[in-house]
């Protein structure tokens, strides 16, 4: 894996006086993405009027299952204020591998072919949508429709990055149509 820069979480709202931010997380290792000393880009949001284009964590909590964040270059909660909404970013190496197998960052399933058991051609993987009770695949389907696969074993058994394809256990209505779809009307 070569270096490519990801996003880590997105500040929301102060919490206190002292400058203390809550973070709407996007990463599986918050612990290790927000710790003391970490450095992150910062993007302003459009019509933000932070100037902030990195931030340094001086220190991270949980509260109530909400990561409360302290930043160096923010004091008080006017400044706080201002720096809400910025998209913080980080950047990966090979170093930064998940260490299960099982687990994906998004950037290395967006553009893989999909295919069904039986090798027929599905489309593409365009996104992942992160929900609540499971991640969902964006199938790309060769016709232009947008099918949403959840991405659990039972559905997607096989995913190759080396051979640049996942396999997915298609029936009528997940990526493939129903057959009654098929017959012009």
């Amino acid at each position: 894996m070569d270096s490519i820069e990801v996003v880590v979480g997105r500040i929301g709202k102060p919490h206190g006086i002292r400058g203390e931010v809550t973070i709407d997380v996007r990463t599986d290792e918050p612990e290790r993405r927000f710790a003391p000393g970490t450095t992150l880009r910062a993007e302003p949001p459009p019509g933000s009027a932070s100037a902030l284009r990195s931030l340094t964590v001086s220190r991270s909590r949980w509260h109530q299952s909400v990561l409360l964040v302290t930043f160096e270059e923010v004091e008080g909660r006017d400044q706080a204020e201002t720096v809400r909404g910025l998209v913080l970013h980080t950047t990966l190496g090979p170093e930064d591998a998940p260490a299960d197998p099982e687990e994906f960052y998004d950037h290395q399933l967006i553009g893989l072919a999909a295919y069904d058991e039986d090798g027929t051609h599905l489309g593409e993987l365009t996104a992942v949508v992160h929900g609540a009770a499971q991640d969902l695949l964006t199938v790309r389907t060769p016709d232009g429709r947008n099918a949403l696969v959840p991405f659990v074993a039972a559905l997607v058994p096989e995913v190759d990055l080396e051979g640049g394809r996942v396999v997915i256990a298609d029936r009528p209505g997940l990526v493939s149509p129903f057959p009654d779809e098929l017959t012009d009307a």
